[in-house]
């Protein structure tokens, strides 16, 4: 697999939550929104988040890596799956 980066990360992740977990409306959705406390995220969403992630790019989280921090920020979990990305590489 190859590195990859938070910034080619992150508008992937952007739009797909916006297409799906938001019907298609972005909502001002940035890097830094509040997704768990604006509500974005809750357990069905986040499973298929997860499968989503595994399907785009090829990682496939660990249990404890699923946490509330690492799904707080569209940022946070961009550079999470970078950081992944780079120790699988």
């Amino acid at each position: 697999m190859s590195q990859l980066r938070a910034e080619d990360i992150y508008p992937v992740l952007r739009d797909y939550v916006a297409r799906e977990l938001l019907h298609g409306e972005d909502a001002g959705l940035t890097a830094d929104t509040p997704l768990l406390e604006w509500g974005v995220i809750d357990s069905l969403s986040l499973a298929e988040l997860l499968a989503f992630i595994e399907q785009r790019f090829s990682i496939q989280m660990a249990e404890e890596e699923v946490t509330p921090e690492h799904f707080q920020t569209l940022g946070a979990l961009s550079e999470l799956l970078a950081r992944l990305s780079r120790a699988h590489a």
